[in-house]
Protein backbone atom coordinates (compact mmCIF):
# COMPACT_ATOMS: atom_id res chain seq x y z
CA UNK A 1 0.00 0.00 0.00
CA UNK A 2 1.45 3.34 -0.98
CA UNK A 3 0.53 6.96 -0.38
CA UNK A 4 -1.12 6.91 -3.81
CA UNK A 5 -4.77 5.91 -3.94
CA UNK A 6 -6.46 4.80 -7.14
CA UNK A 7 -9.46 6.95 -8.03
CA UNK A 8 -11.81 6.71 -10.97
CA UNK A 9 -13.35 10.10 -11.85
CA UNK A 10 -16.86 10.46 -13.25
CA UNK A 11 -15.34 12.92 -15.69
CA UNK A 12 -11.91 14.45 -16.06
CA UNK A 13 -10.86 17.83 -17.36
CA UNK A 14 -7.18 18.55 -17.93
CA UNK A 15 -6.28 21.96 -16.53
CA UNK A 16 -4.79 24.70 -18.67
CA UNK A 17 -1.37 24.64 -16.95
CA UNK A 18 1.13 22.47 -18.78
CA UNK A 19 3.34 20.26 -16.57
CA UNK A 20 7.10 20.70 -16.52
CA UNK A 21 9.02 18.32 -18.77
CA UNK A 22 11.11 16.64 -16.09
CA UNK A 23 9.65 15.84 -12.67
CA UNK A 24 12.65 13.62 -11.92
CA UNK A 25 14.99 16.54 -12.49
CA UNK A 26 12.85 18.74 -10.25
CA UNK A 27 13.05 16.17 -7.47
CA UNK A 28 16.82 15.87 -7.92
CA UNK A 29 17.14 19.64 -7.55
CA UNK A 30 15.10 19.65 -4.34
CA UNK A 31 17.13 16.73 -2.96
CA UNK A 32 20.33 18.71 -3.55
CA UNK A 33 18.99 21.48 -1.27
CA UNK A 34 18.81 19.58 2.02
CA UNK A 35 21.48 21.84 3.50
CA UNK A 36 18.97 24.71 3.32
CA UNK A 37 16.68 23.09 5.91
CA UNK A 38 16.92 24.87 9.25
CA UNK A 39 18.07 22.77 12.26
CA UNK A 40 14.79 23.19 14.16
CA UNK A 41 12.83 21.95 11.17
CA UNK A 42 15.21 19.03 10.74
CA UNK A 43 14.40 17.97 14.30
CA UNK A 44 10.69 17.84 13.49
CA UNK A 45 11.34 15.95 10.27
CA UNK A 46 13.58 13.48 12.10
CA UNK A 47 10.80 12.86 14.65
CA UNK A 48 8.39 12.01 11.84
CA UNK A 49 11.04 9.77 10.23
CA UNK A 50 11.42 7.88 13.51
CA UNK A 51 7.65 7.39 13.60
CA UNK A 52 7.68 6.01 10.06
CA UNK A 53 10.50 3.59 10.94
CA UNK A 54 8.59 2.49 14.05
CA UNK A 55 5.57 1.67 11.90
CA UNK A 56 7.86 -0.26 9.55
CA UNK A 57 9.29 -2.26 12.46
CA UNK A 58 5.78 -2.99 13.73
CA UNK A 59 4.78 -4.05 10.22
CA UNK A 60 1.92 -1.59 9.88
CA UNK A 61 1.08 1.36 7.65
CA UNK A 62 2.70 4.69 8.50
CA UNK A 63 -0.16 7.16 8.19
CA UNK A 64 0.67 10.85 7.97
CA UNK A 65 -2.13 13.43 8.21
CA UNK A 66 -1.13 17.00 7.30
CA UNK A 67 -3.43 19.59 8.87
CA UNK A 68 -4.00 23.29 8.28
CA UNK A 69 -7.04 25.51 8.83
CA UNK A 70 -8.74 25.32 5.42
CA UNK A 71 -7.04 22.29 3.84
CA UNK A 72 -6.62 24.40 0.72
CA UNK A 73 -2.90 25.03 0.19
CA UNK A 74 -0.10 23.95 2.52
CA UNK A 75 -1.58 20.72 3.86
CA UNK A 76 -2.56 19.66 0.32
CA UNK A 77 0.94 20.35 -0.99
CA UNK A 78 2.42 18.39 1.91
CA UNK A 79 0.13 15.42 1.29
CA UNK A 80 1.09 15.27 -2.37
CA UNK A 81 4.83 15.82 -1.99
CA UNK A 82 5.12 13.37 0.91
CA UNK A 83 3.43 10.73 -1.26
CA UNK A 84 5.80 11.49 -4.14
CA UNK A 85 8.80 11.36 -1.79
CA UNK A 86 7.70 8.08 -0.20
CA UNK A 87 7.29 6.57 -3.65
CA UNK A 88 10.73 7.82 -4.69
CA UNK A 89 12.34 6.15 -1.66
CA UNK A 90 10.42 2.90 -1.96
CA UNK A 91 8.40 3.35 1.23
CA UNK A 92 5.33 1.48 0.07
CA UNK A 93 3.87 1.27 3.59
CA UNK A 94 3.54 5.06 3.91
CA UNK A 95 0.05 6.55 3.40
CA UNK A 96 -0.46 10.30 3.25
CA UNK A 97 -3.56 12.37 3.96
CA UNK A 98 -4.56 15.98 4.58
CA UNK A 99 -7.37 17.82 6.32
CA UNK A 100 -8.40 21.08 7.92
CA UNK A 101 -10.22 22.37 10.95
CA UNK A 102 -12.82 23.23 8.30
CA UNK A 103 -13.36 22.23 4.67
CA UNK A 104 -13.12 24.72 1.80
CA UNK A 105 -11.49 23.73 -1.52
CA UNK A 106 -8.06 22.82 -2.87
CA UNK A 107 -6.93 26.23 -4.12
CA UNK A 108 -6.27 26.23 -7.90
CA UNK A 109 -3.11 28.34 -7.39
CA UNK A 110 -1.59 25.50 -5.36
CA UNK A 111 -2.79 22.99 -7.95
CA UNK A 112 -1.05 25.00 -10.69
CA UNK A 113 2.20 25.02 -8.70
CA UNK A 114 2.17 21.22 -8.62
CA UNK A 115 1.66 21.12 -12.37
CA UNK A 116 4.52 23.53 -12.98
CA UNK A 117 6.75 21.20 -10.95
CA UNK A 118 5.94 18.33 -13.32
CA UNK A 119 3.04 16.46 -11.75
CA UNK A 120 0.00 15.50 -13.80
CA UNK A 121 -3.27 16.95 -12.52
CA UNK A 122 -6.80 16.43 -13.79
CA UNK A 123 -10.03 17.61 -12.21
CA UNK A 124 -13.12 15.52 -11.56
CA UNK A 125 -16.46 16.99 -10.49
CA UNK A 126 -14.95 20.38 -11.27
CA UNK A 127 -18.32 22.12 -11.12
CA UNK A 128 -18.43 21.45 -7.39
CA UNK A 129 -17.50 24.12 -4.85
CA UNK A 130 -14.99 21.57 -3.55
CA UNK A 131 -13.66 19.76 -6.65
CA UNK A 132 -11.65 16.56 -6.56
CA UNK A 133 -8.22 16.85 -8.21
CA UNK A 134 -6.40 13.74 -9.36
CA UNK A 135 -2.64 14.04 -8.99
CA UNK A 136 -0.09 11.63 -10.40
CA UNK A 137 3.34 11.08 -11.89
CA UNK A 138 2.75 10.54 -15.59
CA UNK A 139 0.75 7.32 -15.91
CA UNK A 140 1.19 6.34 -12.24
CA UNK A 141 -1.79 5.73 -9.93
CA UNK A 142 -3.53 8.92 -8.87
CA UNK A 143 -3.99 10.61 -5.51
CA UNK A 144 -7.48 12.05 -5.04
CA UNK A 145 -7.13 15.50 -3.45
CA UNK A 146 -9.99 17.59 -2.10
CA UNK A 147 -10.65 19.70 0.98
CA UNK A 148 -12.04 17.98 4.07
CA UNK A 149 -11.96 18.19 7.85
CA UNK A 150 -9.04 16.25 9.27
CA UNK A 151 -11.30 13.68 10.98
CA UNK A 152 -13.41 13.07 7.84
CA UNK A 153 -13.13 10.14 5.44
CA UNK A 154 -10.93 8.94 3.90
CA UNK A 155 -8.58 10.12 6.66
CA UNK A 156 -7.70 7.64 9.41
CA UNK A 157 -9.28 7.93 12.86
CA UNK A 158 -6.54 6.08 14.72
CA UNK A 159 -2.84 5.17 14.57
CA UNK A 160 -1.54 8.15 12.61
CA UNK A 161 0.88 11.04 12.91
CA UNK A 162 -0.79 14.49 12.94
CA UNK A 163 1.43 17.14 11.34
CA UNK A 164 0.34 20.78 11.54
CA UNK A 165 1.30 22.79 8.46
CA UNK A 166 0.00 26.08 9.85
CA UNK A 167 0.25 27.78 13.23
CA UNK A 168 -3.43 28.68 13.57
CA UNK A 169 -4.59 25.07 13.19
CA UNK A 170 -1.84 23.97 15.58
CA UNK A 171 -3.13 26.39 18.21
CA UNK A 172 -6.76 25.43 17.59
CA UNK A 173 -6.13 21.70 18.06
CA UNK A 174 -3.99 21.06 21.16
CA UNK A 175 -4.95 17.40 20.97
CA UNK A 176 -5.87 15.20 18.00
CA UNK A 177 -8.01 12.22 18.93
CA UNK A 178 -6.59 8.93 17.70
CA UNK A 179 -3.13 10.20 16.80
CA UNK A 180 0.04 8.41 17.88
CA UNK A 181 2.13 11.55 17.47
CA UNK A 182 1.28 15.24 17.07
CA UNK A 183 3.77 17.91 16.07
CA UNK A 184 3.97 21.30 14.31
CA UNK A 185 5.69 21.81 10.97
CA UNK A 186 4.38 25.25 9.94
CA UNK A 187 4.90 26.84 6.54
CA UNK A 188 4.32 30.45 5.51
CA UNK A 189 0.99 30.84 3.75
CA UNK A 190 1.35 31.59 0.01
CA UNK A 191 -2.14 33.10 0.17
CA UNK A 192 -0.51 36.45 1.02
CA UNK A 193 0.55 36.72 -2.64
CA UNK A 194 -2.87 36.04 -4.17
CA UNK A 195 -3.73 38.39 -7.04
CA UNK A 196 -0.29 40.03 -7.03
CA UNK A 197 2.55 39.97 -9.57
CA UNK A 198 4.46 37.57 -7.30
CA UNK A 199 1.65 35.04 -6.98
CA UNK A 200 3.08 32.22 -9.13
CA UNK A 201 6.62 32.70 -7.80
CA UNK A 202 5.42 32.58 -4.19
CA UNK A 203 3.38 29.42 -4.71
CA UNK A 204 6.28 27.80 -6.56
CA UNK A 205 8.63 28.71 -3.72
CA UNK A 206 6.35 27.24 -1.05
CA UNK A 207 5.72 24.12 -3.08
CA UNK A 208 9.47 23.68 -3.59
CA UNK A 209 10.18 24.09 0.12
CA UNK A 210 7.57 21.51 1.05
CA UNK A 211 8.84 19.12 -1.63
CA UNK A 212 12.42 19.57 -0.38
CA UNK A 213 11.46 18.81 3.22
CA UNK A 214 9.28 15.82 2.33
CA UNK A 215 12.15 14.35 0.29
CA UNK A 216 14.48 14.85 3.26
CA UNK A 217 11.91 13.25 5.57
CA UNK A 218 11.51 10.16 3.43
CA UNK A 219 15.26 9.85 2.83
CA UNK A 220 15.71 9.71 6.61
CA UNK A 221 12.78 7.32 7.06
CA UNK A 222 14.36 4.96 4.52
CA UNK A 223 17.56 4.67 6.57
CA UNK A 224 18.17 1.43 8.43
CA UNK A 225 18.61 2.61 12.04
Amino acid sequence: MTGWTAFQPESALVSDVQPAADLSGYLDERSAEFDQIEPARRESLEAIARYIRLCRDEKREARLVFICTHNSRRSQLAQVWSAVAARRHGLDYVRTFSGGTEATAFNPRAVAALERAGLTVTAALSSSDNPVYLVGEGDSPLLACFSKQYASAPNPTGQFCAIFACTSADEACPTVTGSDLRLPLPYEDPKTSDDTDSESATYDQRSAQICQEMLYLMSRAAKEE
